[in-house]
């Protein structure tokens, strides 16, 4: 990996290291850190708007180019509000467009334009964009060993066919074939699944941490452990967002047919040059009469009989590439919405890990309420009994308020008077309260 950052990435300047820690460093007025792993410095020159890509072909290939956006969008035939989508200084969510030349991806790190030919992939520090260079290489020189391999066993047999001028049949034939997939297609197959498999491992880190939480938090309510839950669920909830956006934006793909044939770059680029070489051949390039073959033929020194024929192959040749085309397309479509579903399996099992782990703290939350409640019943139960006991003792009150009073009566004078009154005050206070407590049971205010 450190290999791979030496070979990418352009050598820093010794004055500029320590001005791009500073800011790399320094808080935004949010209180959030700049997008990690991106060198603000060296994406955009001041004055000149240049950026710095990651230019790989489509054999392998990669180099470091720096471009301004205008060139991107006449290279790319992109709009400028297209482009600010991969902008690393912005947070846009999760987008895959087709356009007429690329298809413009903004997954998670991965923000890269990819065409027919090459993949323009913002240069940055990031691991995961790193491994997607890395992996991308390793399978377009994969598919380029077999494809030599599948050539040199086929040479006789294709050397026929690949003896005409511009048999582009063929060609058509071998990118719709069932184990091909184009350019744009295993760029694409690569970017979704760097994507799934950052969502998935953040998605197990956040298990990992939340379950052993949980079963502490259900053992020992405290002040730090709910609070460390309200963090845990707000990371969730982010994440969960995001892996969202990232399904709905496959579903929506796998649910328009036509933006999914509008994202078949290298069959469209394939038609349109055999339209153009179809059309030369057909009205300049023909040898008439013995003259040459690179000499275009004069409309007015043709026979009508030849201009007739002509006319009619142009108008077979004009049906045959469209029914052709509307096949392939249907194989295209039927390709890129296979790769989709693949895909679309993965990153919906990672949000049913996400969902299950929200329905786990949920169901914490319930069973921390039910035992908060069970607690606040308790306390109830037992200020109710005190406020009985209270107004037991409050009738001892009463009596011995009632004997306190200035008059003289002949019960003061019989020494065991004392005694039964305090009996039968007492007695008496017993049964009420007993009576009380018989009445809450009753009526199921307290547990029996």
């Amino acid at each position: 990996m450190a290999d791979l950052k030496e070979r990418l990435l352009p050598p820093k300047p010794a004055s500029a290291i320590n001005v791009r820690e500073a800011v790399n460093n320094r808080p935004s007025a949010s209180g959030r850190v700049p997008f990690q792993g991106v060198d603000v410095l060296g994406l955009k020159k001041r004055g000149q708007g240049l950026r710095s890509w990651i230019r790989v072909d489509s054999s392998g290939n990669s180099q470091i180019i720096e471009i301004d956006k205008f060139t991107v969008m006449r290279r790319c035939d992109l709009p400028a509000r297209d482009l600010r989508l991969l902008d690393p200084l912005f947070v846009y969510p999760s987008t895959i467009l087709g356009r007429e030349k690329a298809i413009v991806v903004n997954l998670e790190q991965i923000r890269c334009i990819i065409t027919a030919d090459e993949v323009l992939l913002l240069n940055s520090l990031d691991s995961y964009v790193l491994q997607y260079v890395v992996e991308l290489q390793r399978r377009l020189k994969t598919t380029g060993v077999d494809e030599v391999w599948q050539n040199d066993g086929n040479h006789g047999a294709d050397f026929n066919r690949r003896r005409g001028s511009r048999n582009f049949d063929n060609l058509f034939a071998n990118t719709t074939s069932p184990d091909y997939l184009p350019f744009e297609f295993r760029a694409l197959e690569v970017a979704l699944e760097a994507a799934c498999t950052f969502l998935d491992s953040q998605a197990a880190e956040l298990e990992i941490e939340a379950y052993p939480l949980l079963d502490e938090l259900t053992s020992k309510i405290s002040t730090l452990n709910l609070e460390r839950v309200r963090r845990l669920k707000s990371r969730l909830v982010a994440l969960t967002r995001r892996v969202q956006k990232v399904r709905d934006e496959i579903e929506q793909l796998m649910d328009d047919d036509g933006d999914m044939a509008e994202m078949y770059l290298t069959e469209k680029k394939m038609r349109m040059e055999s339209f153009v070489y179809g059309d030369q051949s057909v009205t300049g390039y023909r040898p008439i009469d013995g003259a040459s073959i690179s000499a275009p033929v004069s409309p007015v020194s043709s026979p009508p009989e030849t201009r007739k024929l002509e006319k009619s192959l142009s108008i077979a040749r004009s049906r045959h590439e469209s029914m052709r085309s509307s096949e392939s397309a249907t194989e295209s479509i039927e390709e890129l919405e296979m790769l989709l579903e693949a895909y679309f399996v993965v990153i919906d099992s990672t949000l049913n890990k996400l969902t299950s782990l929200k329905e786990y703290i949920d169901d914490t939350e319930d069973f921390i309420n039910i035992q908060l409640d069970n607690v606040r019943n308790q306390l109830i139960q037992f200020e109710l009994l005190l406020t009985t006991a209270t107004f037991v003792v409050a009738i001892f009150g009463v009596v011995a308020g009632i004997f306190g009073m200035n008059f003289e009566i002949s019960m003061f004078e019989n020494p065991d008077a004392f005694k039964w009154v305090l009996l039968i005050t007492g007695v008496s206070g017993i049964i009420i309260f007993s009576a009380f407590v018989w009445f809450f049971r009753y009526k199921r205010l307290m547990p029996l």
